[in-house]
């Protein structure tokens, strides 16, 4: 019979052939900590493992065999799950829009990195440091899928009713008290009903350039209404250049209306 996963680790780990993992007793800390921080009794530890392990560290661990990206893919699913059940009870009120808007900002590698970082996730993820060269960027990414993973893992290995928990309590409670359920970071698409309200044409979004190395780029991108650059934004991300861009395209449009209205009156 083959050595089970977490004796393979605790030989590797005794044998000091991972310098940063030699430490016993931050090894134990490591295959223990879901259980002595989040609460979670694994019946099949297996799962967890694999949703700590980012596909870096099979170099250094060939023997995990598979890596988060499949529980990964799960642990999204039940998330928007989860969080779409929720603000359809608690904001009974409020309209589709309101539900779908909230919910992407929820789910969103932002969110689910701040929530990572804020119930100390990384001191658990198998990753490799040359992996991400030193991005900042890089790092979310790595723990707001081991996160998204570990919710997969909880739903394999214990059901729908203790995910729920484990998303309730890590992820949509502290949102909910520091009053990101209100906030609107969609610029996007707040520009695009602005525009359409204001009678103008549809923003397009063209990327004007990209620079820095390949793990750390900065992108910049410019929007146009009526053919018109209105604004430029930076960010890590085309995404997040976009949205910079749609943020202060929208203040500018905003205050242009606002100084015409009063040339009128």
């Amino acid at each position: 019979m083959l050595t089970s996963v977490f004796e393979r680790i605790r030989s590797i780990f005794s044998k000091n052939n991972i310098q940063s993992y030699s430490d016993q007793k931050l090894l134990n800390k490591r295959l223990n900590g879901l259980e002595q921080d989040y609460k979670i009794v694994p019946a099949q530890s297996e799962y967890y493992i694999k949703a700590l392990t980012h596909r870096s560290y099979l170099g250094v661990l060939p023997d995990l065999n598979k890596t988060n990206e499949r529980l990964e893919f799960l642990g999204d699913a039940v998330l928007d799950l989860v969080v779409a059940e929720y603000l359809f009870k608690e904001f009974s009120s409020r309209d589709e829009g309101f539900l779908t808007k909230t919910r992407s900002q929820l789910v969103d590698k932002k969110s689910l990195a701040e929530s990572a970082e804020r119930m100390g996730l990384e001191k658990y993820v198998f990753y490799n440091k040359k992996f991400i060269k030193g991005s900042s960027e890089g790092f979310k990414t790595i723990i707001a899928d081991a996160l998204e993973a570990v919710i997969g893992a909880i739903y394999i290995d214990k059901g729908i009713e203790e995910a729920t928990d484990f998303v309730l309590k890590w992820i949509i409670y502290p949102n909910l008290e520091n009053g990101r359920f209100m906030k609107d970071t969609n610029y996007k698409g707040q520009l695009l009903e602005f525009a359409h309200s204001a009678g103008l044409s549809m923003p397009l979004y063209r990327l004007c350039s990209e620079e820095g190395p390949e793990h750390a780029k900065t992108f910049t991108s410019e929007v146009l209404i009526n053919e018109e650059v209105v604004s430029l934004g930076e960010g890590k991300s085309k995404k997040s250049a976009e949205q910079m861009a749609a943020k202060k395209a929208l203040e500018i449009i905003k205050k242009r209306i606002e100084e015409e209205d009063k040339e009128t009156e």
